[in-house]
């Protein structure tokens, strides 16, 4: 699976984390074709995001439904396959185990949409992995939940910059999604381990999720022809 052919533009999976829809399609608007993907995550999801998702759709962009899915295995499969209708280009499910990953890999069909195994959440260290009764190294444990992802028929992982060289290494033509992505000089935010674009580009990621560097600037198109260039520039 290659990016070579993207347009640095289109390797910017925008993160759409805001309040209400309306906010949303404010940004939609004032971005437009500036970035990529947008991606609806939990927040708007349960305030009509799936709708606004059959909306960008129906409007010819991309979608990133980050739904992050973890259950029993038919509850999974069955939110795939709904998900799948929207017209999603990536939908991310908790690549913890086999029977959830072969479940969504089920429940997508035939459909065209991607699935992503989120590894290990970017505001996560090592502490907050021994709370969770898991002794591995975060490398080691992004490492082995890929493998996972991976062997279930995934079409990629979620992982962070910091994992994102070894990762691309061991993981030929499978996708690299990478958030906690921060420009030089901006706050870190809720992020524990994070990169700047140029530095996620060069260590072999094929997406990069931004959020606040867009969303929460003066001038958010700007904001992301920016770094668009960095992108351009590196890869």
């Amino acid at each position: 699976m290659t990016t070579e052919n993207l347009a640095p533009k289109d390797r910017i999976v925008l993160a759409l984390d805001v309040a209400d829809l309306d906010e949303a399609r404010r940004l939609v608007d004032a971005l437009g074709d500036s970035v990529g993907v947008f991606k609806i995550g939990l927040e708007l999801i349960y305030r009509g995001g799936l709708g606004f998702a059959e909306e960008l759709v129906g409007q010819g962009r991309k979608v990133f439904l980050d739904a992050k899915l973890l259950d029993i295995e038919a509850t999974v499969e069955r939110a795939t396959a709904a998900i799948a209708k929207t017209g999603a280009q990536f939908l991310t499910v908790h690549a913890t185990d086999r029977k959830t990953l072969n479940a969504a890999v089920r429940g997508r069909g035939d459909s065209a949409m991607k699935l992503l195994g989120v590894t290990v959440l970017t505001n996560l260290d090592r502490a907050d992995l021994s709370e969770q009764g898991i002794e591995m190294p975060p490398l080691a444990l992004v490492q082995e939940r890929a493998r996972l992802a991976q062997d279930a028929g995934f079409d990629g992982i979620v992982a962070s910059g910091k994992e994102a060289a070894a990762l691309h290494e061991r993981l030929r033509d499978f996708l690299i999604v990478t958030p906690g992505i921060r420009p030089a000089g901006a706050d870190a935010n809720d992020q524990a381990r994070i990169v700047t674009p140029s530095d996620a580009i060069a260590a072999g990621a094929h997406y990069l999720v931004i959020g606040r560097p867009i969303t929460r600037a003066e001038d958010p198109r700007a904001a992301a022809e920016a770094i668009a260039a960095e992108i351009a520039a590196t890869a």
